[in-house]
């Protein structure tokens, strides 16, 4: 079996994350393509989309948000996921277990005791009207039924796993403040979620094995785990092994694939990249070595915007008075200050609508 190294998986994660060349797609198409992005952060996926397509236009992602045909909701690991209507309907049912379950795992003592279908109920009751509303003030209205649980508790697993939610706009614009207010999935898209396969058959899981694949591969089924929080998918993985290929990592662990996806060479040339906040080309791993070395691992659950030179983490950014402030992980060539500030200067421009194009780079560790 064939053994990929660290280098090559990194080049294969570029290119299926759209960071190896800034691609031509239009913005629904690279969401879906990516299977949504980090989201908890509002701002973050506009910088995540700047750095993987050419001539991103910040208000076309607005646009979607606004016209519904994208979203932003608790989905993979309980994280708010910008993901497309289509996906949400799609998939939201099949994590259903894993979002009550992550819930009970923070909060288990204080729920213990509600009935979990009650509490669904008795939050659906009060959406059906249709008005959005802020996780208090739906738990404020059914606290009353089982006031030792607390608010909090009660509000966290309703928005986040009981009742499939969408955080509505204006949250989540570009350069927009503000609060978030939920709405049902069936009332801001129209319709209910699709429900899950009643025939014993995971057609949900194994179209996630793909579009991971697509977007993360090739990957062991731990990765697939971490990036979407189900332990449910090894039969979903097995129903697909006759349609991928196995290749082996220098741990010696089995790598899945589908046959046709980009695995470039090893030695191809990469450019700068600036990553946002919890970018899933990090976190999309159980494994980050291929793309972030294990003394800077913790940054990636940190929230600390990342520069990749070669391919991987050397820097972590930040913006201060319109300026991009870029602290090496590692020594700087000449050449990499010079690589670096261009794509810091160019962030810059995108951040500040083309007002400022200062970057600065502080010195090199030593």
């Amino acid at each position: 079996m064939t053994v990929l190294n660290a280098r090559a998986l990194n080049r294969a994660t570029l290119a299926r994350q759209l960071l190896l060349d800034r691609a031509d797609l239009p913005v629904l198409d690279a969401v879906a393509h990516l299977c949504g992005l980090q989201a908890q952060e509002p701002q973050e996926p506009f910088l995540g989309l700047w750095s993987r397509l050419r001539a991103f236009d910040p208000a076309e992602l607005s646009d979607l948000l606004t016209g519904r045909r994208v979203v932003r909701t608790p989905l993979m690991r309980r994280t708010v996921h910008l993901v497309t209507a289509d996906d949400v309907l799609a998939w939201r049912a099949r994590h259903d277990d894993m979002l009550r379950q992550r819930v009970l795992g923070v909060y288990r003592r204080e729920l213990d005791g509600v009935d979990p279908g009650e509490l669904a109920a008795a939050g659906r009751k009060v959406m059906a009207d249709g008005e959005p509303r802020s996780m208090p003030e739906l738990a404020r209205a059914v606290v009353d039924r089982w006031p030792a649980a607390g608010p909090r508790p009660l509000g966290e697993m309703l928005v986040a796993a009981l009742l499939p939610m969408v955080q509505l706009p204006p949250r989540g614009l570009w350069r927009t403040k503000a609060g978030v207010r939920y709405a049902l999935v069936s009332s801001w898209l129209g319709r209910e979620a699709d429900p899950p396969a009643t025939d014993g058959s995971d057609p949900v899981g194994q179209a996630l094995v793909r579009r991971y694949l697509t977007a993360f591969g090739p990957a062991a089924s731990a990765d697939l785990r971490a990036w979407c929080g189900l332990a449910g998918l090894p039969a979903a993985v097995s129903a697909l092994r006759g349609e991928l290929v196995s290749f082996r990592d220098e741990r010696g662990r089995e790598l899945l694939d589908l046959p046709d996806a980009p695995r470039p060479d090893p030695d191809t040339p990469v450019p700068v990249r600036f990553l946002p906040a919890f970018d899933n080309a990090i976190l999309g791993y159980h494994d980050r070595s291929r793309i972030i070395d294990d003394a800077h691992r913790h940054l990636s659950v940190a929230g600390e915007r990342v520069v990749l030179l070669d391919g991987r983490v050397a820097a972590t950014w930040t913006v201060e008075a319109d300026t991009v402030r870029v602290e090496p992980l590692r020594p700087f060539s000449r050449a990499d200050r010079t690589t670096v500030a261009e794509e810091g200067s160019a962030m810059a421009s995108f951040l500040s609508g083309d007002e400022s194009d200062r970057v600065r780079i502080a010195a090199s560790p030593a």
